[in-house]
């Protein structure tokens, strides 16, 4: 084939032929981080050769196993994110009266698991290569699972982007379960005989049905059915959890909720099951006034457009029928083929037509004329018709016809009155049909965990005890584009993962006032200044000047903030710790020339950044529920204070969410450390 392709230092042909002959060596691809800290674990990670094979194994798996898997399974798939999950709870789950979340304990994937997740391989695939490959992979601690953690599927470096693939296959056939009990209660609900239902009675009848959803390690089961219902689906599916996979389930955290009266915690987000109304309540009297008002300031000021068109109309008539009126006097005589005149008459056509248009609509308009053309007329006294000719009499008789015909505003009033009745019954059914259905129909409202995310923001820094901005001391050291693209790409990764909550709002107010306060109060401690001058520096949009000496806004504007919502969703980057890592350049002027620690970045122009983490600077434990934020994860401690050398188009990407540390070459990290 020629040239053998090459990737950073090695051969991807020559890396085939050692896997084709079974003579890749796993062990001497790893890189060992040791925390900071004698009491944090050790960490092993790949480095670049063996991240193109980790990626090449989950593709193959992608290609065999992704048709394979049930509907309701997301996480680890492509276009199957958190997103597309919320949006089958709110779009497809009606009417759940009781659910529950199969919640694990802390565990990690032992001999046993790896034994039968290498059986359901070899079900599909007849290659044993391939699964030994992947056994390596989990002796050698490079690729690891770890459930019931908090760290699983939101990209963070200790996570390898094979976990999540491989979760899906070891849950398959708890899925295949799964949807075969939903099929069978959905035909035995739908086979009841409807003739035992009394047809006097007003009860309607909706069968049961089963919903399941499975983000990775995360389970949830609602039904529309009963108790009872619940009760044996949920003992199947736990025995089935604990027998045949060998998993421990958390049973305290997993118990049976109504799905009306009880809020349920899944995908870090709160789920309820609530009325239609709640979801989309009717307005308000004050939203009522408020509207009325906005719509008689829309007509006045249609009404001012009006006139004004009217106004110009007869200027701009009176100025072409002088131009004309002076050509024809110079050519001596009037003329009526001149080439401008279809023009002119295709012109007041067009004019005379709307004006009869907005004449005919409106009703005072209407009325006086026709009281005009109608009332005091000496020709309806009856012994002044009788002495004038008939001929007159028939055309005056035709004429107030064709007055009443056209320009009567009883008729038009009539079908106003009309028109208001129909609205009024229009808005009466509304207003029923919501009534039954807030009384017989339940929607999934997707909550986020405010009180969470206020305690981390406070728990970051971004807030002090009275829940007031504050500056942040360890970003002082970077530049003021760097500092703005840290809270810029926070900021985003919260909108982005929230957007599809329906308090989405008190997010963006979070984001819009706590972040960039804390950054502007930040700038204002890093230079000195008051908050003032400040504000007036780089404004409220934290605008800074980029290349080409031109303004840039990465923070999240005040009109983008508010246009973000549900209606555009998608599948967000991971939130891969971003408000729990802070990079802190070196201070030397004089730097070595390292290469960029990027995936296949050959860029030299780098600037060393040492890593710094939030729970070392707190010395708070993340497994510690009470002084850590429950649910949200953390970077492994053994990248505290190592170093990292990057381009300018890798730090921004990495401050901005464009990349995350799974994308960093880790064995550069390390000789930049052991340097």
């Amino acid at each position: 084939m020629g040239q053998a392709l090459a990737i950073g230092s090695f051969s991807v042909e020559d890396m085939a032929l050692e896997i084709a002959e079974n003579r890749f060596k796993v062990e001497p691809c790893c890189v060992l981080l040791t925390p900071s800290r004698k009491k944090g674990e050790s960490l092993v990670l790949p480095d670049l050769r063996l991240k193109v094979l980790i990626e090449a194994l989950r593709m193959v798996l992608e290609v065999v196993y992704d048709e394979r898997l049930m509907t309701f399974c997301y996480g680890g798939r492509v276009g199957m994110g958190r997103h597309t999950a919320v949006r089958y709870l709110k779009n497809s789950v009606e009417n759940a009266t009781w659910w529950f979340a199969a919640k694990f304990e802390r565990q990690s994937f032992e001999v046993p698991h790896m034994e039968r997740l290498c059986r359901v391989l070899e079900e599909k695939i007849d290659d044993c290569v391939f699964v030994e490959l992947i056994r390596k992979l989990f002796d050698s601690n490079v690729v690891r699972i770890e459930l019931g953690r908090f760290s699983l599927g939101q990209g963070f470096p200790q996570e390898s982007g094979l976990c999540g693939i491989l979760i899906n296959v070891y849950f398959s056939g708890l899925d295949r379960e799964i949807q075969e009990f939903r099929l069978r209660v959905n035909r035995e609900s739908q086979n009841v005989d409807a003739a035992k239902i009394p047809t006097s009675s007003n009860v309607s009848y909706r069968p049961a049905k089963v919903y399941a959803v499975r983000y990775l390690d995360e389970i949830l089961i609602a039904t529309s059915g009963s108790k009872v219902l619940m009760m044996d689906l949920r003992k199947k599916i736990l025995d089935r959890i604990e027998s045949d996979l060998g998993l421990k389930v958390d049973g305290m955290r997993s118990t049976i909720r109504s799905a009306v009266s009880d809020k349920l915690e899944f995908l870090g987000m709160e789920l309820q099951a609530v009325p239609p109304s709640v979801l989309n309540p009717p307005m308000t009297e004050k939203e009522v006034r408020a509207r009325k008002k906005y719509l008689r300031q829309k007509e006045v000021q249609a009404q001012e457009r009006r006139n004004a068109r009217e106004r110009n109309r007869r200027k701009l008539g009176m100025k072409i029928l002088s131009h004309l009126f002076r050509k024809l006097k110079r050519n001596d005589g009037f003329r009526l083929n001149l080439p401008i005149e279809d023009e002119v008459r295709a012109i007041f056509s067009r004019w005379a037509n709307e004006t009869v248009q907005e004449f005919f609509h409106s009703l005072e308009e209407r009325y006086n004329w026709h009281r005009m053309l109608t009332a005091g007329n000496f020709m309806s006294l009856r012994h002044i018709r009788d002495q004038l000719p008939a001929a007159l009499v028939d055309a005056y008789d035709e004429f107030q016809a064709q007055i009443d015909k056209h320009l009567s505003p009883f008729a038009m009033m009539a079908a106003l009155e009309e028109e208001e009745r129909e609205k009024e019954e229009e808005t009466e059914r509304k207003y029923a049909d919501q009534t039954a259905n807030d009384l017989t129909r339940t929607l999934i409202k997707v909550d986020a965990p405010i009180q969470l995310v206020r305690k981390a923001v406070k728990l970051a820094g971004f807030t002090n005890n009275m829940g007031r901005p504050r500056p942040i001391k360890l970003l002082l050291a970077l530049e003021d584009a760097d500092i703005i693209k840290w809270y810029a790409g926070v900021g985003r990764r919260w909108l982005e993962y929230f957007c599809c909550c329906h308090n989405f709002r008190t997010v963006k107010i979070v984001v819009s006032y706590h972040l960039r306060f804390s950054c502007i109060l930040t700038l204002q401690a890093k230079h000195e200044s008051t908050k003032q001058e400040a504000i007036k520096h780089y404004t409220k949009d934290l605008i800074v000047t980029g290349e080409g000496e031109n303004e840039v806004a990465y923070f999240p504007t005040e009109k983008e903030v508010k246009m973000m919502g549900d209606r555009n969703l998608s599948n967000p980057m991971p939130i891969d710790g971003a408000l729990t890592l802070a990079l802190v350049r070196l201070a030397s002027d004089v730097e070595p020339p390292y290469p960029c620690a990027a995936h296949f970045c050959s860029e030299r122009d780098t600037r060393c950044y040492r890593i710094r983490l939030l729970q070392n600077r707190l010395n708070v434990n993340p497994a510690n529920d009470e002084k850590w934020v429950p649910g949200m994860g953390a970077i492994h401690e053994s990248f505290n204070r190592k170093l990292l050398a990057l381009c300018p188009r890798h730090r921004d990407d990495l401050f901005l969410g464009g990349i995350t540390l799974q994308d960093i070459d880790i064995t550069t990290c390390w000789k930049l450390d052991a340097d």
